[in-house]
């Protein structure tokens, strides 16, 4: 997958067919000039890791296939590795999961569009914490993370949003849904007029009926059940600017899951390990990630 014709590339100047040091398991430049040392790694994920691809291919196969995700506990007690550097590596790997080049929904079959917060029970919470978790988050104590879903190719897309006021929504739902598709809501503000905006709008009121015909959201709560599954019961304790790429997960093997088997999966996360780097600097907030 990094070299397609079966030689290895110099990443820095191109020269083809360089050296291949066995005692170091890497490759040398040709090029007397460049003379630079790489590995199979180097332009992806893995980059600069000193873990061996026969500890991050297993852990990248359990993360795709896992329903409701693996813990980095459980990938420690696997791999042989500790607890914090499991955890590193399946961010590193969720960030492999993020799809960048999505389609736009709709055209042919309605598109359901729903919001929904993520957070603990701050009533259940010591007041310390509470008090701490709200200063962090500017008085807030749940995240939103707003969902769409193509009824009939069954594919989501959500992301985390700063809010759910009706500029915020809507441009969401002009970015990734195309025009004169049908698009079916529940009663919240934020959807108003979106039939002005060339959409087929229709709405769900939740106080007095969940479905009315083929009108619902239904489908959508559907993938927030399994969201908040798998955040409950696997990951516990998830902080909220973590939480994308959590979401980058579950939505991979949401659109994944019907008619694609465990090593489909495997090399369809495969393909976008290049060209993406994640640092321990900026996942941990000490160092701005790269533009």
């Amino acid at each position: 997958m990094m070299w397609p014709d079966g030689e290895a590339v110099c990443p820095d100047c191109g020269t083809k067919n360089p050296y291949y040091l066995a005692s170091q398991k890497r490759w040398k430049c040709r090029n007397g000039l460049c003379a630079r040392q790489f590995s199979v790694k180097v332009g992806t994920i893995f980059e600069d890791s000193p873990i061996s691809l026969k500890k991050w291919l297993p852990a990248m196969w359990l993360l795709c296939n896992c329903k409701n995700g693996i813990s980095s506990y459980e990938i420690a007690r696997d791999l042989g590795v500790t607890q914090k550097t499991a955890w590193f590596m399946l961010q590193r790997l969720r960030l492999a999961l993020k799809d960048d080049k999505a389609s736009k929904l709709g055209g042919s079959g309605p598109v359901e569009v729903d919001e929904t917060a993520i957070g603990p029970n701050v009533r259940k919470m010591h007041s310390d914490k509470r008090r701490a978790r709200m200063t962090a988050m500017h008085g807030k104590s749940k995240v939103i993370v707003m969902g769409m879903l193509d009824r009939d190719a069954r594919q989501v897309r959500a992301k985390v949003v700063p809010n759910v006021t009706r500029e915020t929504l809507q441009n969401a739902i002009l970015t990734a849904i195309e025009k004169k598709s049908t698009v079916y809501t529940d009663r919240w503000v934020g959807y108003d007029d979106l039939a002005t905006k060339d959409y087929i709008h229709e709405t769900v009121n939740h106080v007095e009926e969940y479905v009315r015909g083929q009108v619902h959201t239904q489908g959508i709560e559907n993938f927030w059940s399994l969201l908040k599954r798998g955040l409950r019961g696997t990951y516990v304790a998830v902080e909220p600017f973590h939480l994308d790429r959590y979401v980058d997960e579950q939505v991979f093997r949401f659109n994944l899951r019907k008619k694609h088997t465990d090593l489909s999966r495997f090399k369809a996360a495969l393909k976008d390990i290049v060209g993406r780097r994640l640092t321990y600097a900026e996942l941990t907030g000490r160092l701005a990630p790269a533009a």
